[in-house]
């Protein structure tokens, strides 16, 4: 996956230190929830928001993400 999936874990209060690795004392995942779901929409676009059907808006969700088929 590639650094927006961390940059949204961030917002959500992840710490990520170098030696130590990822800190979830303060991560709010409901937040990382919400955020993840706004950023998925705005990648398909709001047009289309009640209409996620079709395998080309879940291929470019992917894309954006960096997730491998």
């Amino acid at each position: 996956m590639n650094e927006r999936i961390d940059e949204l874990m961030i917002q959500a209060g992840a710490r990520f230190e170098f030696l130590h690795g990822v800190h979830y004392d303060d991560f709010q995942y409901r937040k990382f929830a919400e955020l993840l779901i706004r950023e998925c929409m705005s990648v398909i676009g709001e047009e289309n928001y009640g209409m996620l059907t079709g395998k080309a808006n879940c291929t470019k969700i992917k894309r954006h993400f960096g997730v491998e088929e």
